[in-house]
């Protein structure tokens, strides 16, 4: 189900992403998970919340990558 806010995010995502990164994470699983409501628009038997946390992880790694176990902002 949708975020209302980042404290509401798992743990994972908490733990690990800084506030921006969380900020980005929020919003893309968001709209993933509206977008993506209708089963046909998912590849294979992925369920829509799994569908939802891949998107926001890939929007997260455009603007960010681990390095070690820290994740950094990339510079464009």
């Amino acid at each position: 189900m949708p975020y209302d806010s980042i404290s509401d995010l798992p743990d994972n995502v908490k733990g690990n992403l800084p506030k921006h990164a969380q900020e980005i994470y929020m919003k893309a699983f968001n709209s993933a998970y509206e977008e993506y409501k209708d089963a046909k628009k998912r590849k294979g038997h992925s369920s829509r919340e799994a569908t939802a946390h891949k998107v926001a992880w890939s929007a997260v790694e455009n603007d960010y990558e681990k390095k070690g176990d820290t994740w950094r902002r990339k510079k464009h």
